[in-house]
Order: structure tokens, then sequence, then C-alpha cells
């Protein structure tokens, strides 16, 4: 297809003349950047390729094509205060958060941001996945210009990469007949092929990578949903007609949702419709669906290493070597993925790269915590580290957000000691209000109320000491909450 798009000569189509509603997609697990990505916290969320989240980036980069609309974003219940947290960093503290119960792969997740998108008329989606990354936004923006005559008159429209070389991670995408000069039918999609089949749809110049990004009217996609998928249709109408209402956030129906069938929008929709319809667009797009991705991707030295934080390589090439927080050495290594987190260690071949998803397979037989967090939890106010623990302490980092504060509280069975290492803090101690300056801190009684906030711009960062019979996360008692929390937890 390569010579095809060369040929198209692209005329730009304003997005801004269609209500164009952004719906990213969150549900992912990330399994293939273990230990980076964790349940808990998987790669979306984490600063992989520069100093903000793929999500952050996601939402950055949709509000430069001009739309008014506020997002919607598909996730779960475990992400939504990390997701509300990049939100409010963008620019979007009233986006829409769809909360899935259990996970259904993307078709579902679209016919419920599609019944949202609803409420404010019929727009365009823009459905993008929260876990690619756009290396030319300009020319992205381009492209949705380009899509929006085509979604406008009723196709459905999915962005095609021109493959750079023959991949047999991602799908691909036969172009058809066009439909004018900046969008063509799809003639036919491809799954995963093996390398053979890879370089020959290369050579064929016929194809294009599919990016798994789409630009579709919300009440056509309802319409071909119902059409080729009416099971799916009808259990996702189900579970949101009957969603609880929570501010910003939708909790769809539990039992309507998980009665429903798993399946993508690729082979629920795209593959069955014949008004599936594809614009070209080589924006320096990658998926970052695993190491080998970010070793492509990243700044590479004179002898092809990637080398992020504390690392020192000698006799090293070809390789991805990423420290979090302490020295990672390699001598003599050739085509290697190391990657250090405070709790696990990976070491392992670029070209299996694919194959980490089996160590997770192996962490979640036998049910190792390393597969949910690094020791990291995440709250509405921030998220903290369990530094050390055992009988009778516990040790945690704590990060909160500008502007962020923790409940008012007691503890029945635990003291605290707080140190400040970053950021000034106001800190609540029975009826005293204080702001604590770095390398001071405060010693909280068992029993005593008491709530920690960051007054500044920064990040706040406090060491935690807790010392008690028990000091377990479910030892409080709230009298105050700026997230309207009434579970058990800090």
């Amino acid at each position: 297809m390569r010579e095809a798009t060369d040929s198209i000569h692209f005329v730009t189509v304003s997005a801004t003349n269609t209500t164009i509603v952004p719906v990213v997609l969150s549900g992912g697990g990330g399994t293939r950047l273990w230990p980076a990505s964790r349940l808990t916290r998987p790669k979306q969320l984490i600063p992989l390729v520069e100093d903000r989240s793929m999500m952050r980036a996601t939402i950055d980069r949709v509000a430069a094509i001009g739309t008014t609309a506020r997002p919607i974003i598909v996730t779960n219940n475990d992400h939504a205060d990390a997701i509300t947290r990049e939100m409010v960093a963008s620019g979007y503290p009233d986006a829409r958060l769809i909360l899935e119960p259990v996970g259904r792969n993307t078709a579902p997740a679209v016919a419920v941001a599609a019944m949202e998108a609803m409420k404010d008329g019929d727009p365009l989606m823009l459905i993008l996945p929260a876990d690619h990354t756009i290396g030319n936004e300009p020319v992205f923006q381009e492209a949705i210009g380009f899509a929006t005559e085509a979604a406008g008159a009723g196709f459905l429209v999915t962005f095609g990469i021109p493959p750079s070389r023959p991949e047999t991670g991602y799908g691909y995408i036969r172009v058809g007949t066009p439909i004018n000069s900046t969008a063509n039918r799809i003639a036919e999609f491809k799954e995963k092929p093996d390398a053979a089949t890879a370089a020959q749809y290369n050579e064929s110049g016929e194809y294009l990578w599919n990016s798994g990004m789409f630009l579709i009217r919300a009440s056509r996609y309802l319409e071909e949903l119902e059409l080729h998928a009416p099971d799916i249709a009808a259990s996702t109408a189900a579970a949101f007609n009957n969603a609880r209402l929570d501010g910003n956030q939708i909790h769809l129906d539990p039992v309507a949702f998980a009665d429903g069938r798993s399946d993508s929008i690729d082979y629920a929709v795209m593959e069955r419709t014949t008004m599936a319809a594809v614009v070209p667009t080589d924006p320096d797009w990658n998926d970052v669906g695993s190491w080998e991705s970010l070793w492509d991707i990243g700044a590479k030295d004179d002898t092809g290493n990637v080398l992020i934080g504390d690392v020192v390589a000698v006799a090293t090439s070809g390789s991805y070597v990423r420290s979090s927080d302490r020295l990672v050495a390699t001598v003599g290594v050739e085509g290697m993925i190391i990657v250090d987190t405070p709790d696990a260690v990976l070491v392992a071949r670029r070209e299996s790269a694919q194959d980490v998803k089996a160590v997770v397979d192996k962490l979640r037989e036998t049910k190792r915590p390393e597969l949910d967090n690094d020791g990291t939890a995440s709250r509405p106010w921030g998220r903290f580290r369990t530094i050390d623990s055992g009988p009778g302490f516990r040790i945690l980092h704590l990060w909160l957000d500008p502007g962020a504060k923790t409940s008012l509280k007691t503890h029945a069975h635990r003291s605290e000691h707080w140190l400040v290492l970053s950021g000034a803090a106001r800190i609540t101690t029975g009826e005293t209000c204080r702001l604590v300056p770095p390398k001071e801190s405060v010693y909280i009684p068992a029993g005593e109320i008491h709530r920690l906030e960051n007054p500044g711009d920064d990040t706040l960062e406090v060491i935690e000491v807790d010392i008690g019979a028990y000091v377990g996360e479910d030892d409080i008692m709230r009298y105050m909450d700026a997230y309207g929390r009434t579970d058990r937890r800090g």
C-alpha cells in the first residue's frame, strides 16, 4: 500500500466542523511489559516513554484537535483513582469515566462509550487505546481531519500505518477501492502473520498495519453492533441502562456486563461490516506492546543500547536496560532486555520480548503478589509504596499530588511518624494545623485525629513509619474525606 499512499493528494478537512468526542480505552493489563507494568498500575499509567504517562499523552494529543467535548475513558474500578489524577493534570477534571466490572474487550467498551456519547447528540467518536505512542502528532491530527468526511458519511474508519518492516506482532489490513481522496474501503483484515507472510504483505504494497484507532459516528457503531453482534448490543445496553452514577463516574451494572460476550471491535464489527474504511497515515506510531517496542523507539547510544536510569554498560550492545532506583551494571551482553524494579528483575533476549507474558501466566498460576503491584498502591490523593514491613511496623513512601489531601482520620492500633522529603506539607494533628518544610518530621500517636495535605504546586514526598500492634490499611476511622470515600483504606 505504500505506493498507493504516496499517490494520494490529501485535502484538509477541519475536525472542528464536526463534534468529535475522544474515547480512550484503558482496560489492558500490559502483561508483556512486566515488571514495570502491573495489573494495578499498567503500562498506560506509568511514564515508560517520556516524563508523562501514555494515558496523559493520549489526552494531551486529542486536546490539540480543537474539540471541546469532554473525553470518555473506559477503564476498570482499580484504575479509576489514577486516571482521575491524569485527567485533572490534563485539564479535564470533568472527563467521563465508564468503569467496567470485568474486562470484555473493545467491542463492548466502545458500545458503552457510544451510548454515553449520544447523551450529547450524535458525535463522531475518536477511539484511541491509552497505550500507544505518536511521534509526529501534527501528522496524526491531519489524518483525523482526513477521516472526518468518510466517518461523517457513515463509514467506520480506522487508521492504517504503512509497514516499515515485516512485523508478526501486528494485524494487517488489505486496502480496497477508494472512497474519496483520503480514504479507502477495507478489502480484508488479516491476523498477526508469521514472519514469511508478513514479508509477503510488505512486498505486495497492498497492506497497512492495523493501528486499532478509529473515527466512527456513535449511532453508526451501535447500528452495526446490533446487526453483527446483537448479543453484545443487548448486554451492553442493559449494563449501561442500569449503571450507577457517582459524579463523573459511570459504574456499569456488574451482572449484565459480566453476562455479555467478550470480543474485539475488529472481530465483532469491523470484519463483518460493509462500511469499513481506512485512512493511511504515518505519524511515527507504536503500540508499545513489548520491551522490544520500547527499544525500537528509544534513543540509542553508539552501540545501539537504550539505557534508562542508573545504568553502567560495558561491552554491551543492542540492549534495553532500565533501572528504577539502583545501579544496574552490564558486561559483555548483546541484544538483551534487563528491567529492574523494586521487587523484581527481568532478564530476556530481545527476540523473546513477546514471551514475557508467559512469566506473567506463571505468576498468576502461583498467585504471586508481583503480578499485581510492586508494593505501590494508588489513592485519590496520590500513591504510596511499602518500603519495608514486619511484625509491628511498616515503612511507606508517600507521593501526594498538588492540592491533594488524605482523610481527616484516626488509627486505633498504630502511631505514625511523618518525615517530609520534598515539598511543604500542611499537617493537622488534633486541634493544630501547621506547615512542615523538608527535613522536618511530625509524630502522631495512636488515636489522635490527623490529616496530611499538599498545598503546593509540586508533588509532596513523605516517609511514613507506622508502629503498633496492627499496621494494616483497614485500621482507619474517617471523619472527613475530600473524595467522598467511605471504605476503610488510607
